[in-house]
């Protein structure tokens, strides 16, 4: 059930993690958004609120474990309890590595591997005293299979499958805490506006489907996956555009 659940949503001011903050709190959840764009934030909880739902907002990097902290602090706070935490928080600068763009893999690793164990490391020990909880981490294709140009993306997306792996190996058997990783295809969000290499781009145009998918396709997924029974737990989800073929 997602009614009541208090649901903390890191990069919640854009894309799948506004989606995903307006689906769930149209299905009764509480939710904190979290990203460093306040206005941003401000605009959607708002919307919510109009609509008679629950929400709250904290700006924060999630490329600061003190801000994660805060996060996760000002959550219960103001709730008692996290009961999901999503990490959807990240970046997509393909490049090819001979263009050596170093700042854009430190960027890249800081907020896509960094940022997911910084959001773990802050809703643990509060899942682990209430011995309930889940934490769902967004990857992405990228994260089973190499594009071009997308050697240190992938990188960061594959570590972010193992992380999610161990922690519910570690995790869900002794402190009932369900593990998800959600890995979309090509989706309709700002993220390639921060491909800055022209090559990477043109490379990922070709191999992209002829309709993405929307925001909206991913906070299903996210919801699908909380809605179910405190004994099942939907590890791994995978999802493509239609046309899409790799």
């Amino acid at each position: 059930m997602i009614r009541e659940k208090v649901v903390v949503i890191t990069g919640a001011s854009s894309g799948i993690g506004q989606a995903a903050a307006l689906r769930l709190a149209n299905d009764g959840a509480k939710v904190v958004l979290t990203a460093r764009r306040t206005e941003r934030l401000i605009q959607t909880v708002h919307e919510i609120i109009e609509k008679g739902g629950e929400a709250r907002y904290l700006a924060a990097d999630v490329t600061s474990k003190a801000d994660m902290q805060n996060v996760a602090d000002f959550t219960v706070e103001n709730y008692g309890r996290i009961d999901v935490w999503v990490n959807n928080a990240g970046l997509m600068p393909l490049s090819y590595l001979n263009k050596r763009k170093i700042d854009e893999w430190e960027t890249m690793i800081d907020v896509n591997i960094k940022g997911v164990l910084y959001g773990i490391a802050a809703a643990v020990p509060v899942m682990e005293r209430q011995q309930s909880g889940h934490i769902i981490n967004i990857s992405s294709v990228a994260g089973h299979r190499v594009g071009m140009g997308g050697a240190v993306y992938s990188g960061t997306k594959f570590a972010v499958r193992a992380i999610t792996e161990g922690l519910r190996m570690e995790l869900s058997p002794t402190s009932n805490i369900r593990a998800t990783i959600i890995s979309p295809g090509m989706v309709e969000t700002e993220l390639l506006t921060t491909i800055t290499d022209e090559d990477a781009l043109n490379a990922l145009k070709a191999r992209a489907a002829s309709k993405a998918l929307r925001s909206e396709d991913i906070a299903n997924a996210i919801a699908y996956a909380i809605d179910q029974p405190e004994w099942a737990s939907v590890n791994e989800i995978v999802i493509r555009p239609t046309t899409q073929p790799s």
